[in-house]
């Protein structure tokens, strides 16, 4: 009976925890260089990838392996891989919001939404097709980056495991695109 009581006050201090909003603030530079053609952009980076330190750090995100797959490469693994793996490909890789209050990784709960200047990138690289990796980034840079970049974004499924009614070849049909943007002159 102890043993339980114990169990479930972990549990509900858990639940309060991640429910708790926080402001978090972007902290990992974008990767592109002046090759790049397409741009990647996901939300804000979830508490595992600000855990791990870069983009897509969660063990089971799909973003590199899906990615990796559609260029024919073997799936990148440490962050220099990941770098080396998205330049060599000509793929820029960012996120729409600099910073925001969320709650864990729950995009949902993003309040007070501060932009990234997509600018950054796009006078660097001659970028062909943006990319966004889910609905709530892609409302984001709907609402905030568009009127800015005049540059309408192609909504991608998310990669995410929350995202997990989303067969992975279901998910590679829809990444498959990313390899014709990459291949057209």
């Amino acid at each position: 009976m102890e043993k339980k009581k114990k169990d479930r006050g972990r549990l509900q201090g858990g639940e309060c925890a991640s429910r708790r909003a926080e402001r978090v603030v972007h902290e990992f530079a974008p990767v592109f260089d002046a090759s790049s053609r397409i741009l990647m952009l996901g939300t804000m980076p979830s508490p595992k990838s600000r855990e791990t330190g870069f983009y897509y750090g969660h063990p089971r995100n799909r973003f590199w392996k899906v990615l990796a797959d559609v260029c024919g490469e073997e799936t990148p693994v440490s962050r220099e891989d990941k770098i080396a793996f998205a330049l060599r490909n000509r793929i820029a890789v960012w996120d729409v919001l600099a910073g925001c209050e969320i709650r864990g990784a729950d995009d949902s709960s993003i309040r007070n939404p501060v932009p990234n200047d997509m600018n950054r990138i796009l006078q660097a690289a001659d970028i062909r097709v943006i990319y966004t990796t889910g609905t709530k980034a892609a409302e984001l840079y709907k609402r905030y980056c568009y009127p800015k970049t005049g540059i309408e974004a192609v909504r991608l499924p998310s990669t995410s495991p929350a995202n997990c009614r989303m067969s992975y070849e279901e998910l590679y049909q829809a990444y498959a695109q990313i390899r014709r943007a990459l291949t057209s002159p």
